[in-house]
This record gives C-alpha cells, structure tokens and sequence, in this order.
C-alpha cells in the first residue's frame, strides 16, 4: 500500500498542492480537493483511482480558467497554453482543454490571426504583424495567408495619411528636406512597413505642393 509522505503547497499557484507518495512527486491536485478527501500525511491510498479523480477535478478547473482568460481577450494557442502553465497546470491537462476548446471553436489561430491582421493593419505594416504572430505561436502559413488578403491600396492610402501627419509635425521642427525624409523613413520602418512603399509615400509627401 502507498503512504502519503508529503503534502506540499504550490508555489507557482497557492489553490494547488504537490503530493508525493513514498517520498517521491506523484501528481498535483487541488487544495480544495486534498481537505474534501481529508487527505493528511501517512495516509494509505490508492495511487491510481485517486489520480484519476485529480485529474478530472484538475481538467475542470483548468478548463473553466481557460474560459475566464478568453472571455476577457481572444488569445492564440501559445499564449492560453503559456498562462495555463503559469497557473501550474501540467501538460496532459492543458492539452485535454486546448482540445476542448478547439473542438468548440473557442480557441483557432486562424480566426485569431485573421482579427489582428485586420485590426493592425490600420497602423501597423505587414513586417510587424508578421513578427508579432509568429511570437504569438501563429503559424506562418496562417500570417501570410491573411497578410495576401489585406488590399494594398488601401494600405498605400492609411501609410500615406500616417507619414503625412508625422510631417506636419517634424516640419515644425525641421526645414531639412534631406533630414525630414529620413525621420519619415525611419518612423514608417518602425512601424513595419516595406520599403519599396515607404520610398514611394515619402517621396510623394516631401515633394507634394499640397505642404506649401
């Protein structure tokens, strides 16, 4: 028979427990869960049906912790896998809600990446959202896929307004032509965009008589 031999608070998450069963780690569980069982240390138990009931107990409270996250901002797969892990959630359980969610459409990186590539696009160029995705966990094919889609002179007409209006500004400050271009390009270039479309705005804004 199997002795309890440690019960131990977690420290990533103060609602969970460690249990360790002949002095070696076993599972995690709910605190919660250990005071309904009356589980204390020197116990017998029986390792496996326990286990079994923890991770059931375990699904649960990740799942519902899932649903909070997602109900206050729309998150990728990396991202809701990453907080679920910081709230000490092992593996398997993560993966049995990531699933949950997918199977229910509550969680897709397709609709996700399509939703930032529509609402950054308005100031952000396509270089960084990509590099943004990516560091969301979005899969490659799936940036580029949304990127093909947004209309390039839609996007040449928000980059043309934006540069505009950082002119007006910088030409309160500088008359240097030369130097005013350049404080342009570096400006756009932070914010991602190509620098094919970059050279053909800024040059249209610098030599446009409509500034006079």
């Amino acid at each position: 028979m199997n002795i309890i031999t440690k019960i131990e608070l977690g420290k990533r998450n103060k609602e969970r427990v460690n249990i360790y069963i002949d002095d070696e780690y076993a599972f995690s569980i709910s605190a919660e869960l250990v005071y309904k069982e009356n589980l204390k240390v020197k116990d017998q138990i029986n390792v496996e049906s326990l286990k079994k009931l923890a991770d059931e107990d375990n699904y649960i409270k990740c799942k519902n912790s899932a649903l909070r996250v997602i109900e206050r901002t729309y998150k990728s797969e990396k991202e809701l896998r990453d907080k679920l892990a910081l709230k000490g959630y092992e593996d398997h359980i993560i993966k049995r809600t990531i699933n949950f969610l997918r199977e229910y459409n509550l969680l897709n990186d397709t609709n996700y990446a399509k939703m930032y590539v529509k609402d950054r696009s308005r100031n952000q160029g396509k270089k960084k959202i990509k590099y943004t995705l990516m560091q969301k966990g979005i899969d490659e094919n799936i940036i580029e896929e949304e990127l093909e889609k947004l209309d390039k002179d839609e996007i040449r007409e928000v980059v043309h307004e934006m540069a505009l209006k950082k002119y007006k500004i910088l030409s309160k400050r500088e008359s240097d032509e030369y130097k005013l271009s350049q404080k342009l390009y570096r400006f756009l270039m932070g914010k991602g965009y190509d620098y094919d479309l970059i050279k053909d705005v800024v040059k249209s804004i610098v030599k446009s008589e409509d500034l006079e």
